[in-house]
């Protein structure tokens, strides 16, 4: 039944955005047609047509959105080797050393978090586990890589340690994500069967590279897997504009699945780095509170191009410092938009998001993989670290997702991290910052957390079912959901 578009979901339970419409909780048949839900009705009071899909009784939510992706480095994050684990650089060096090249003769390591380190990432120790391969470790959060002499001298680069932060890194990142695009796109297409069988009907992708290219390329191999929204950069903007593109243009093919995002532009760097810009300084170097890697006046002439040729803003913005610039800019200039991870924000910050019209795209299992750092590289901060119930009761909307492959393309891993701020036995770290299910969910729809989408005639036939209901299911079960069925306007893209 993949591919096949149904004509209704048959006995299922409406649990998602839409139940509170419904007479009651009993088993209802949904129609489909033209890709939209027709009509919701009791089961056996309407006259069902075309392919059914029996749901025999499972729990129906509205399609998934995973609100950042990485996409290329996150479907290629299979054949790289997994630092996640590795608790020292000694050790990290020694996994590297036994790993396969990669057929264009390269390691890569992707994952490691090394502010907890006991020992510092150097040339001399990779030099000596690795030899003359050339080998690159990825940090977790993306804003930093280590490289051997090997690398180095590959890439026409230099440091005196080997790790290269911020524009390097990302130079670093683009190299290695430039693959023959035919081994690019067959990573895509099953990352794009992946997420379907977890619930997924939409990305937003902020690959740094020109995606309006790769997309065009993806959709005429035949990519139908996802609706997708994807980012233009800075250094992309014009190239953009003088091809008339503009945000929620349609990208031209035959599934009319990919659209025009927003202007992607990253201002200060990250937590695991110590790079954010915040506005105290980190511990044991009073003169550090991170970078602010565009300055203000440049951030505001920035967004104005981009409002005014027709470009949404998508803003990253990670520690306390760059938020408060980011949302001046936002006031200064009218764009609209997003800021992306809103990690460290003040209080007298947060209620601005929504004064100002400007989402919050966070990444629940963030704060989860960054709770001991955050509790001591940023514990003389006096700002609010991962906002999320306060964001909402500030009135902001708030819309989830993973950064993948910082995190992995799971919205219920992201739900459950917001909702139980924990994973396992640990203790809910900041509980006071949970959202409750419903507003999780809704979060993880296209529309957010303010403007879900809805299983209700006219709304499309983006639909997810789930074997338990997610209303009542505890953290790991939530964590696991068993997705029984994703449709896509109806047609089937995975099927248990």
């Amino acid at each position: 039944m993949i591919g096949a578009t149904v004509g209704a979901v048959a006995r299922v339970r409406v649990a998602g955005p839409g139940a509170e419409l419904l007479p009651d909780d009993g088993l209802c048949d949904v129609l489909i047609s033209d890709g939209r839900i027709a009509d919701i009705a009791p089961t056996g009071a309407l006259r069902l047509a075309g392919d059914i899909l029996d749901a025999q009784g499972a729990f129906l939510v509205p399609g998934l959105w995973d609100h950042h992706v990485h996409v290329t480095p996150w479907a290629l994050a299979s054949e790289r080797v997994p630092l996640h684990d590795v608790s020292s650089a000694a050790e990290a060096a020694a996994r590297m050393a036994g790993a396969p090249s990669l057929r264009d003769g390269r390691r890569v390591g992707m994952g490691m978090r090394f502010a907890f380190w006991p020992d510092t990432p150097s040339l001399a120790v990779l030099d000596a586990a690795t030899g003359g391969i050339p080998t690159y470790l990825v940090n977790a959060d993306l804003h930093s890589v280590w490289l051997n002499s090997a690398a180095l001298a590959r890439e026409g680069l230099a440091t005196t340690d080997g790790v290269l932060r911020e524009e390097d890194a990302f130079e670093v990142a683009r190299r290695l994500n430039a693959v023959a695009p035919e081994d690019a796109d067959d990573a895509v297409a099953a990352m794009g069967a992946a997420a379907a069988a977890r619930g997924v009907v939409g990305i937003v992708d902020l690959d740094m590279q020109w995606n309006a290219e790769s997309w065009a390329r993806r959709v005429a191999r035949g990519f139908d897997a996802l609706r997708v929204e994807f980012g233009v950069y800075p250094e992309h903007l014009e190239r953009a504009i003088g091809e008339g593109l503009r945000t929620g243009d349609a990208l031209p093919g035959r599934t009319g699945l990919v659209e025009v995002g927003a202007m992607k532009v990253i201002t200060d760097g990250s937590l695991g780095t110590r790079t954010a810009a915040c506005s105290h300084p980190y511990p044991h170097d009073p003169t550090d509170r991170g970078l602010l890697t565009v300055p203000p006046a440049a951030l505001r002439a920035l967004m104005s191009r981009a409002t005014g040729a027709g470009f949404a803003c998508a803003v990253h913005a990670i520690g306390d410092e760059a938020n408060r610039h980011a949302l001046d800019a936002f006031a200064a200039t009218g764009a609209w938009g997003t800021i992306e991870h809103a990690q460290l924000v003040s209080r007298t910050d947060i209620p601005r998001f929504a004064r100002l019209g400007v989402a919050a795209s966070v990444q629940p299992e963030h704060a989860l993989d960054d709770r001991e750092l955050t509790d001591s590289v940023w514990a003389a901060q006096t700002a609010t670290p991962y906002p999320l119930r306060s964001l909402v009761d500030a009135g902001a909307d708030v819309l989830l997702g993973s950064d993948a492959p910082v995190a992995p393309l799971d919205p219920w891993s992201a739900m459950a991290a917001a909702v139980f701020r924990t994973r396992g036995a640990a203790d809910a770290w900041r509980p006071e910052e949970a959202l409750p299910f419903p507003l999780a969910l809704a979060a993880s729809t296209r529309g957010g957390s303010r403007r879900p989408q809805t299983i209700a005639v006219g709304a499309p036939a983006d639909l997810v079912l789930c074997a338990t209901d997610p209303r009542t299911a505890d953290e790991s079960t939530l964590r696991g959901m068993e997705v029984r069925a994703t449709l896509l306007g109806g047609r089937v893209t995975h099927l248990a």
